[in-house]
């Protein structure tokens, strides 16, 4: 499964309630959407860390990283580029 599916399947899952599956484009805003609030962006840092292996710094808990499937793949594969350096 991609980082991308994963991402989709956990947000259906813990935030839509819906496991059948992901209706929001890759870009759309998870705060925007409504999809989620300051505690499930706490909920996505929980699932980013246990699933993939990252620590992710407070400083790095911001809208640029976590509001969006794409922008959630995209901080995962820098992170993850980083410690394979």
């Amino acid at each position: 499964m991609s980082v991308k599916e994963q991402i989709r399947q956990f947000v259906a899952e813990n935030f839509l309630f819906r496991p059948d599956g992901f209706n929001l484009s890759d870009d759309a805003s998870f705060l925007d959407e409504g999809v989620v609030d300051s505690t499930g962006t706490l909920e996505l840092v929980l699932f980013v860390e246990e699933t993939f292996g990252i620590t992710v710094a407070d400083t790095e808990i911001e809208p640029e990283n976590f509001d969006s499937v794409n922008k959630l793949a995209a901080y995962i594969a820098r992170k993850s580029a980083s410690i394979a350096a």
